[in-house]
């Protein structure tokens, strides 16, 4: 493992890295590229709806006839089970079995199969109070790389832990094109978004993410939303209404692209994921003016008058 500043820490496992003043930010093996694959991170609030998003997009893609990969960078591990049907093996889990020897992995062991062909993978996280999500990131894009996964992978679409901005969990952000934001019409997940935009600007000093927009989720109005945008420079790509069949589509472990589209608000969810896949694979242009508000600004922005 590498920290930010270039030095190796001599780390093999996120157990064996030493804390030192209170954490360790990873920097990515510069030799590991995705390659020809268009790459989409999916950041926002806790508990905003990230998942359902990067589940149900991945699948869009994949009606288009797009290859496409899924990577969930959570503990939790659940962003791809609406495709899997079940709570998947992660990354992390299996390089612990083989005491952090990748050699001695197969793919199966840490890939699988979803619904319409999305490739799904779970990469996990460190044991609670140790390590770096980044060293799973990682380490994620260098097995994939070392199995050939990513060689025929049209799309890959990487679904990150809450609006946490640390070095560890923007790790993704190494490898994307475009970064998109999900938030909802309220104060909270546009603060959070607001952070979020910052960690995208950083890293595109160094790395060739730009912030790509935002996803509007689970709000009947984007008043609050659209004020935000305006002024920091952000762009709505689309827009999911809140419907009950999106909660439900959870509850029944399934993608919206797999409930009946004669339900008018199913059609609805579906015909935007596909609108929205089909808008980020012509390609969207780089909000290169997006800003990050100071704290104040927003406070006196947001509300009603």
């Amino acid at each position: 493992m590498r920290t930010e500043n270039g030095a190796g820490d001599g780390c093999d496992s996120p157990s064996h890295c030493p804390d030192e003043d209170g954490s360790v930010q990873v920097k990515p093996d510069p030799r590991v590229k995705i390659g020809s694959a268009k790459v989409f991170t999916i950041y926002g609030k806790g508990g905003i709806g990230k998942s359902t998003t990067s589940s149900n997009l991945a699948v869009a893609f994949s009606k288009l006839g797009k290859r496409v990969l899924l990577i969930g960078c959570d503990p939790k591990h659940d962003s791809t089970f609406t495709l899997t049907k079940r709570l998947t093996t992660t990354v992390i889990d299996v390089l612990e079995e083989v005491d952090y020897h990748p050699e001695e992995l197969r793919t199966e062991d840490f890939v699988f199969e979803g619904y319409n062909g999305v490739m799904c993978v779970e990469a996990g996280g460190p044991p609670a109070g140790t390590g770096c999500g980044g060293y799973v990131v990682g380490q994620t894009v260098k097995l994939l790389k070392e199995h050939h996964l990513l060689d025929e992978t049209d799309v890959v679409v990487f679904d990150v832990l809450g609006d946490v901005v640390c070095g560890g969990f923007a790790a993704p952000l190494h490898y994307a094109d475009r970064a998109l934001i999900v938030a909802a019409n309220d104060f909270d997940s546009i603060f959070a978004m607001n952070r979020i935009i910052a960690a995208i600007q950083a890293k595109a000093r160094d790395y060739p993410v730009r912030v790509g927009g935002m996803i509007a989720n689970r709000s009947a109005a984007t008043d609050q939303i659209d004020k935000f945008n305006d002024l920091a420079g952000m762009k709505r790509l689309a827009h999911m209404p809140e419907l009950d069949v999106i909660r439900k589509s959870r509850l029944q472990k399934a993608t919206l692209f797999e409930l009946d589209p004669s339900n008018p608000d199913v059609a609805t969810a579906q015909t935007e994921y596909l609108r929205l896949a089909t808008q980020l694979w012509a390609g969207v242009e780089p909000l290169e003016a997006a800003r990050s508000l100071k704290d104040r600004e927003i406070f006196d922005l947001l509300g009603f008058n």
